[in-house]
């Protein structure tokens, strides 16, 4: 079966560190765990995943965060990807540094990377992993905190916690998103 795994961030050198990007460092770490390269395609960077008999297709959309929806909506088109069988993995200030958090759906949560994939698809009803950013930045500072690098002390169990989030993905795929919450949401 194809899935379709979309790892959320902003192109360019000077996004590759921040917050924001999560998406696309879970991603990274999960094409680098196999040696795939992405390649620069349409709406974005691909690189296909074979799990078992699944076939994930990881996804870093090369248009602007808030215009994610119209490469989600292009690779689920090309791959013949049902919405069930789309992941969303994106940063949330609501989560603590790391914590992860798998859902069939809901609100967007301010994220304008999500809002713009509802609205191109036209339900709230696909998969997110929402990987926790934490939220300690001073009232009126989110913009700088979400668009900020991760401090030492974070980075110190970063690629811990992406690899858990890599293994969600995997579970996600091999065996269904009620499994994969049982096992990874408050892990």
């Amino acid at each position: 079966m194809n899935y379709l795994i979309v790892g959320l961030g902003n192109i360019g050198d000077e996004y590759a560190r921040t917050r924001h990007n999560i998406g696309f460092r879970v991603l990274d770490a999960l094409a680098g765990a196999s040696n795939l390269v992405f390649e620069d395609k349409r709406y974005g960077f691909v690189t296909t995943l074979k799990v078992k008999n699944q076939t994930l297709t990881l996804l870093k959309p090369s248009t602007y965060m808030n215009l994610s929806g119209n490469a989600v909506r292009y690779w689920m088109k090309e791959k013949n990807v049902p919405i069930e069988r789309l992941l969303v993995v994106v940063d949330d200030l609501a989560l603590p540094f790391g914590k992860i958090r798998i859902k069939p759906g809901g609100s967007e949560a301010g994220h304008n990377g999500l809002r713009h994939i509802t609205s191109v698809l036209g339900t709230q009803a696909y998969a997110r992993l929402r990987f926790g950013i934490g939220n300690e930045f001073p009232r009126g500072s989110q913009i700088d905190f979400v668009l900020g690098e991760f401090g030492e002390e974070e980075l110190k169990t970063m690629d811990e916690r992406v690899k858990v989030a890599g293994e969600a993905v995997k579970t996600f795929c091999l065996a269904g998103i009620q499994i994969a919450m049982n096992q990874f949401n408050n892990k």
